[in-house]
């Protein structure tokens, strides 16, 4: 049985239209990614410059703010707005005003937490969290063991057979 020529040429000008349009498709993506690839090119270039700009500036101004005095420096010498400022001192009266401060506050929070953990809510939550666990945890331990044996009487089976 012979296939006409005209099926055959038919066929042949549908896959040659195929062809064509999948040439033409790749080439108009080959183009548009070109172009997007030329654009990030000329915004990188252009970021790069600004880049270049701002760092330069930047350099500028702090050699100028070297030179400059601030406001709140007015009338000190550049050398000792460089030097390091001298740690403030506490008097004694007011370290140990500071120090039992402190330790009021530690005292006040830690008997506000006793007092918490101590209330009768707190405890029988506690407690009813552990009994939970403690179930939980055994019936665990009893799923692992009927397993392990499980597998062991599978073994032994398996060895005497």
């Amino acid at each position: 049985m012979t296939v006409p020529t005209t099926l055959v040429l038919t066929g042949a000008a549908v896959l040659a239209v195929v062809v064509l349009a999948l040439v033409l498709a790749l080439v108009r993506l080959h183009r548009q990614t070109r172009a997007a690839l030329e654009r990030a090119e000329a915004d990188q270039a252009a970021l790069r410059a600004r880049l270049d700009e701002l760092a330069h500036t930047a350099h500028r101004t702090s050699e100028r703010l070297e030179a400059e005095f601030v406001i709140t420096d007015a009338g000190n010498s550049l050398e000792d707005a460089r030097r390091a400022p001298e740690p403030a001192r506490i008097e004694g009266r007011l370290f140990a005003d500071l120090v039992l401060r402190e330790s009021a506050v530690k005292a006040a929070s830690w008997a506000y937490a006793v007092r918490r953990v101590a209330s009768a809510e707190t405890r029988n939550r506690l407690r009813f969290e552990m009994r939970q666990e403690t179930k939980r945890s055994t019936r665990r331990r009893r799923a692992d063991v009927k397993e392990a044996l499980r597998q062991y009487y599978a073994r032994e089976r398996g060895d005497l057979a």
